[in-house]
């Protein structure tokens, strides 16, 4: 039931709104990865860094560089550092590089949800003139296909 609810959340939100919700898988991966490597699970650690690897690449796709200029730049440059780190803190066995992109996303979220709430209202779309099916007379062929 949750996934159901979970794929109309994703569905109905916006492209900021998607955007904080992969920092906040993101941030998801990364805590679980520290936990993991805590707790000495190789493989759960391996997953939770692999997600967030992903997720980063996600994040990296829906870069405009073209219309984002300096900014999505930047983020290339950021996300790329981020993936290096995950990389890193899984060969290595070490929190650190975990902690710095925890740190790292934690920010990018907040100045996300930040922009988002100052963003302006989306105005409604128009309705749909009713109805929206208008009824036809079919009839059927009398003499299998007709040009």
């Amino acid at each position: 039931m949750w996934k159901e609810a979970y794929l109309a959340n994703v569905v109905s939100a916006d492209p900021m709104e998607l955007v904080c919700l992969l920092y906040q898988h993101g941030l998801g991966a990364v805590q679980d990865a520290r936990r993991h490597l805590k707790s000495g699970d190789i493989e759960a650690r391996g997953k939770a860094i692999c997600k967030a690897v992903a997720i980063i690449g996600e994040l990296t796709s829906s870069l405009d560089l073209n219309a984002g200029g300096t900014i999505s730049t930047n983020l290339e440059q950021l996300y790329e550092y981020m993936s290096l780190r995950l990389t890193e803190a899984n060969i290595r066995k070490q929190d650190e590089p975990l902690a710095e992109v925890e740190r790292l996303l934690n920010t990018l979220n907040e100045a996300w949800r930040e922009a988002k709430a100052k963003q302006p209202a989306a105005a409604e779309p128009p309705a749909a003139p009713n109805p929206v099916w208008q009824e036809t007379k079919l009839e059927p062929a009398t003499q299998g296909w007709s040009a």
